[in-house]
């Protein structure tokens, strides 16, 4: 029997030790959710979770942009549809004024009508969306994932000849006379002609956009499942294991007592 070295009270301090680690831990785990606090934790597990995550973010940055697209190209499709309803109605007018039925003001009047349609089709060539020209010839690069890969969008160009033809081409001629009428309308038919293959163009940008949106948004929420699998805390696994650890400390602590009372039975050796 020795007095200087307890080796029972040391063994019993060292589990008492371990036991208090754990139940830490598993405190700390079950009060944040997640199952690595400290990169000791689980090092692999940290560093695929912080990739994971960094993915995560830039595609939250390329769904805004694709999103900002799908608000551009339905932006450029209504000021479309107006300019189609108007050549539409260009088209209607330069019809009626080929009616050699029709009086010089009767023609005068179409013609005022017709001019103004014409001036409403020009303005629209120079509108904006955030300070970038809706209606250029120029492609838009758009992200299509978290790597930053691109698809070109391509542009509607009002300024085309097939347009322009329409609403400022035609110089002096006028549809106060039925033979000049019969130009106008030959160019504004053209010019539907061409805002309807346009605009299904855009239609077809558009669909491709909503399936990027969606695929990003599956890849998300695909990814935050396996960041969840890494990292978070199955609360029913720990919270037995936060019970376990608990009642080890309880009795730990009392068998220390215990142990620490052990060299006082070589006073009843001195007696």
């Amino acid at each position: 029997m020795v007095i200087n070295t307890n080796m029972a009270s040391l063994q019993t301090a060292n589990n008492l030790n371990k036991s208090q680690t754990e139940l830490s831990k598993s405190l700390s785990r079950l009060s944040s959710g997640s199952r690595i606090i400290k990169p000791s934790d689980d090092a692999a597990g940290l560093a695929v979770t912080s990739r994971l995550r960094a993915q995560i973010k830039r595609l939250d940055s390329a769904l805004s942009n694709v999103v900002n697209a799908v608000s551009f190209t339905q932006t450029q499709d209504g000021f479309m549809k107006t300019i189609d309803k108007a050549l539409r109605r260009m088209g209607e007018l330069a019809m009626l004024a080929k009616d050699g039925t029709k009086s010089a003001a009767d023609l005068t009047l179409y013609q005022k009508e017709f001019a103004q349609l014409q001036e409403y089709v020009d303005n629209t060539r120079t509108k904006e969306y955030n300070a970038v020209s809706l209606f250029t010839e120029d492609a838009s690069a758009v992200t299509v994932d978290s790597e930053g890969n691109t698809f070109d969008m391509p542009g509607i160009n009002l300024s085309a000849t097939v347009y322009t033809t329409a609403v400022t081409g035609t110089g002096d001629v006028k549809l106060n006379s039925t033979t000049y009428a019969d130009v106008a309308l030959t160019a504004v038919k053209a010019a539907i002609s061409q805002i309807a293959v346009d605009r299904a163009q855009l239609g077809a940008v558009q669909s491709r956009l909503n399936f990027t949106s969606d695929q990003l948004s599956i890849t998300k929420e695909n990814l935050s499942s396996a960041i969840s699998r890494v990292a978070d805390v199955d609360v029913a696994t720990e919270a037995t294991n936060y019970a376990r650890y608990q009642i080890l400390v309880q009795s730990g602590t009392q068998m220390l007592t215990q142990a620490n009372t052990l060299p006082q039975a070589a006073l009843q050796l001195l007696r």
